[in-house]
């Protein structure tokens, strides 16, 4: 279930065109709402989590726990076609162009996964339609199903480098922005030369002197946007989705492998999780499935170092 919004009132209040009344209704009951019909409406459906009315003016209201889910994936693309719940502070801006966006980067387990999406206006709106935010918003369900429809939208790119791959990575980098820094400038070259866009959005991770250094490396001139909270572009969002997809497919991989679940984040879960693996797997194996320059190794080998 998503998250409910912040700030946002318990009740949302939408004008329908009656014209689509049949469709609403016949779509809620596919839904498994429950239909009636007080005074002054055309009808009420309820069902768990989620309630909502129709009036005769055309006036929707909307509300339970589980409203969110339901106006961002239902109500906005297939009754509303509007985005203004979903993007409420933000202006889209429906231009051509490269998002890039990372998964993995402060997760103890599993891979860095940096991703890149293409969309020209029309994709944009496709995007915009399917549901597409920032997925930091979204649960993993929900990001591997869009995941793949994004796929079959959008030119993109993934660059997902394991954790063995990582760790020999950082050590000739010696710094996790100069490595992000070549992952997004992997993946937006591998774009630029399938759609020839040379207008990318990022957010911003560190100077924007680092991916531009990285793209002059490889030859590639671009212009960049760089700014805070950009997955609020649909593009970028695009990005975070296919990225967070990769990094919640590939630490299940690794669970699956090493026959022991590998949580995410760098919690003192993952610390009992880290410990419980070496004492499995030995001190030598963690690298295979953990970022080892994370403080997070210390604790976990100390637990191993103090007791021998």
């Amino acid at each position: 279930m998503a998250q409910e919004k912040k700030n946002t009132p318990a009740c949302f209040v939408s004008q329908v065109d009656l014209q689509l009344t049949d469709k609403l209704r016949q779509d809620l009951i596919d839904q498994g709402f429950t239909l009636t019909q007080p005074p002054y409406t055309l009808f009420s459906a309820q069902k768990q989590g989620v309630s909502c009315t129709l009036y005769t003016s055309g006036k929707l209201t909307v509300q339970g726990k589980g409203k969110e889910e339901f106006i961002t994936f239902y109500l906005e693309p297939e009754i509303l076609h509007s985005v203004a719940y979903s993007y409420p502070e933000t202006q889209v801006e429906i231009y051509a162009h490269i998002g890039i966006d990372e998964a993995g980067k402060g997760d103890f387990f599993g891979p860095l996964c940096i991703a890149g999406v293409y969309a020209s206006e029309e994709q944009i709106k496709e995007l915009l339609k399917i549901g597409v935010k920032d997925s930091k918003n979204l649960n993993d369900r929900v990001i591997l199903t869009l995941a793949q429809k994004i796929k079959q939208i959008c030119p993109h790119s993934i660059v997902k480098i394991s954790p063995k791959r990582y760790n020999e990575m950082y050590a000739t980098f010696r710094n996790l922005n100069r490595l992000l820094g070549w992952g997004h400038a992997t993946a937006i070259t591998e774009l630029v030369t399938k759609t020839q866009c040379t207008q990318v959005v990022i957010d911003q991770f560190a100077s924007e002197n680092v991916v531009i250094d990285a793209m002059k490396k490889k030859g590639v001139e671009i212009t960049l946007v760089q700014k805070h909270k950009a997955e609020s572009d649909p593009v970028v969002a695009a990005a975070s989705i296919l990225a967070r997809a990769t990094f919640v497919l590939g630490i299940d991989q690794l669970s699956q492998e090493f026959g022991m679940t590998l949580p995410k984040g760098a919690s003192s879960l993952v610390v009992k999780a880290g410990r419980s693996f070496v004492n499995k797997c030995g001190k030598d194996a963690l690298g295979s499935v953990a970022k080892l320059h994370f403080k997070t190794t210390n604790e976990v080998l100390y637990d191993q170092e103090s007791s021998s």
